[in-house]
């Protein structure tokens, strides 16, 4: 029995050490991405919203598609330059702002560099931009700057790109974002754990080798505790979350008896009074505690809902604060849900230290890597499997709801995703070469079709009857 765990876990680390690329990837990973002819996408190309913010800042291969037609002209290149610049500024450490700053001013809106400079942005806003460096150079201060660039940006030169191949090759990709998932679309790994509803799995996406956390809820147990709507809740929060240290919700899929997505923080679920086993009872592991106890469902539920939190001394003065906000009984008076949102959670003192634009843009040491040949999981059997639920059955209705959940692939993530495996720059670099020849080849030859071949014509051709045609003896042009 443990040569089934070892099996399992050596299999997982097989295909997480493969990486995250070309090593990883399916050997038929072209066909699965094979982008679709320009003219396929024609009713796309007319229904799709032509909102400058969503498709040329927003989605990651917009933005990069609308970068390369910029930089076919120079004023727009320019532009980039200065928003990359800007950038850099907002990341630089505290000590080096201001010097950085001063450099963005100087490299762009300098009198002895007018060739350099930039006449979408009025000289009373840069001079305003200088009194604010010099007083406090906050992450904020070329704010006003770059809302008039991409206001710029959003006005003829969108509408000139729209009309470019650069546009027609991001509707390529968009149609093939749209295409359904399957379970076909992943490799299966290792079960990790278990929720209220199912189970999470190892699994790696066969066209780009991504590695993500599969949950599977089983349809049947959702309808018999009632928790479709929870599950619906978690589903559309999840579309939502769009970090670099949270990667969610790429895509989903609905078999016929259970809803999968792939999730990295599914196991990761304390705190919900529903998340238990099939006995109806409950792990609760208190915060102070040196201890875990077994209670019921209705005993969690009376403590979340009445009873105090404890905290150990292990717990900071800022971390009983945080913990305090976040859990308030009431709604509304929670942190974060004041109306001020992600900004008031960051603003809190236990955060005092870290630079979350920096933290954004991954140029942070982090405090702790995981061991990438270890295997932070229960072993495989001592995972106990669900058992069958009994008496329950799925109708019309719960059709109707569960297509709700097969919403395919998720813009943001699906587009880093291609990005970020090199897969985006392979295909585009192939689909332009084999254009070019495909070009050059219809002009220069025109194939010369085989004929059918049959044992009566070979026996005759071995016997010097039949001649060999030119088709052939000789290799067609391009096809070596």
């Amino acid at each position: 029995m443990e040569l089934e765990n070892i099996v399992a876990n050596s299999l997982l680390l097989k295909a997480r050490r493969g990486g995250y690329g070309k090593k990883s990837r399916s050997k038929k990973w072209r066909e699965m991405l094979k982008l679709p002819p320009v003219s396929q996408c024609s009713k796309l190309r007319h229904s799709i919203e032509k909102d400058y913010s969503s498709l040329c800042d927003k989605q990651p291969i917009g933005r990069l598609l609308f970068r390369q037609f910029c930089d076919t002209k120079h004023d727009l290149k320019r532009c980039f330059e200065f928003l990359d610049a800007v950038a850099e500024y907002e990341v630089a450490i505290d000590e080096d702002r201001r010097n950085c700053g001063l450099s963005v001013l100087d490299t762009f809106f300098s009198d002895e560099k007018s060739e350099a400079a930039l006449p979408e942005i009025p000289p009373h806003v840069v001079r305003e931009c200088r009194l604010r460096l010099e007083k406090d150079p906050s992450k904020e201060v070329f704010e006003a700057c770059t809302r008039i660039v991409h206001s710029y940006l959003s006005g003829d030169p969108f509408e000139e790109y729209q009309e470019s191949p650069y546009f027609s090759r991001f509707l390529q990709w968009k149609w093939l974002e749209r295409q359904p998932v399957t379970k076909n679309t992943f490799r299966h790994y290792r079960v990790l754990g278990k929720g209220g509803f199912g189970e999470v799995c190892a699994c790696q996406v066969r066209a780009t080798g991504k590695m993500y956390a599969c949950k599977k809820l089983e349809k049947k147990r959702i309808k018999r505790r009632k928790g479709e709507a929870m599950a619906l809740n978690e589903k559309r929060i999840l579309e939502k979350v769009h970090s670099r240290f949270v990667r969610l919700e790429a895509r989903e899929y609905s078999p016929r008896r259970s809803w999968t997505y792939p999730d990295f923080r599914s196991w990761f679920s304390h705190g919900d009074s529903r998340r238990q086993d099939d006995s109806g009872k409950s792990w609760n592991c208190r915060l102070h505690g040196k201890f875990k106890e077994k209670i019921r469902r209705e005993e969690v539920e009376r403590r979340v809902e009445e009873g105090v939190a404890e905290y150990s001394e292990k717990f900071s003065q800022d971390a009983k604060s945080i913990c305090r906000m976040l859990l308030a009984k009431n709604p509304k008076q929670r942190l974060g849900c004041r109306g001020d949102g992600a900004a008031g959670v960051k603003q809190h003192p236990v955060f005092k230290d870290i630079n979350f634009r920096r933290l954004e843009a991954n140029v942070l040491e982090p405090p702790f890597r995981p061991d990438p040949h270890a295997v932070y999981c229960k072993d495989v059997l001592d995972i106990e499997p669900f058992s069958t639920v009994k008496g329950v059955y799925l109708d019309s209705m719960d059709n109707t709801f569960y297509s709700q959940f097969a919403t395919g692939c998720v813009t943001i993530p699906w587009q880093n995703e291609m990005i970020e495996s090199g897969c985006f720059n392979d295909i585009n670099k192939s689909v332009s070469e084999e254009s070019v020849v495909l070009d050059v080849e219809e002009k220069s030859w025109q194939p010369v079709l085989k004929p059918k071949r049959n044992c009566f014509t070979c026996l005759l051709r071995r016997g010097g009857c039949l001649n060999a045609g030119a088709s052939e003896k000789e290799d067609l042009p391009g096809r070596q």
